[in-house]
């Protein structure tokens, strides 16, 4: 079955950074597009940055040239997934879930995508 498995969050003041990483394993698909979507308290969730296996990806306005999302699926069993995040703002404050589709749709919308972790969080103090 296929599993997501976050890391990498923490706490970091503004300005800072930090690199999350999402492991997808149980796979058996051709081609998939993976996403990171975020959830604040009292807010919606929503996409923050997606990327298919032929390295497309597509970006939230708010995270573009701070955020950096990158695909390593060197090996057939597992692939990993990260979200580099440079110049951090409390506004970035949530939960960071990461999410997997069997389609090559580089999307941010939800509805999109079958598979999701559990989450990771990133605290952002001022």
């Amino acid at each position: 079955w296929v599993e997501l498995r976050e890391s990498g969050g923490g706490s970091v003041q503004t300005g800072g950074s930090l690199r999350l990483s999402c492991t997808l394993s149980g796979h058996s698909y051709k081609d998939f597009t993976m996403a990171w979507f975020r959830q604040a308290p009292g807010k919606q969730r929503e996409g923050v940055a997606s990327i298919g296996l032929d390295g497309d990806t597509r970006y939230t306005n708010s995270v573009k040239g701070r955020f950096t999302i990158s695909l390593d699926n060197a090996k057939d069993a597992e692939v990993t997934m990260y979200l580099q995040m440079n110049n951090l703002r409390p506004d970035d404050t949530a939960m960071y879930v990461c999410a997997q589709q069997p389609r090559g749709l580089v999307s941010l919308w939800q509805s999109d995508f079958n598979y999701w972790g559990q989450g990771t969080q990133v605290t952002v103090s001022s």
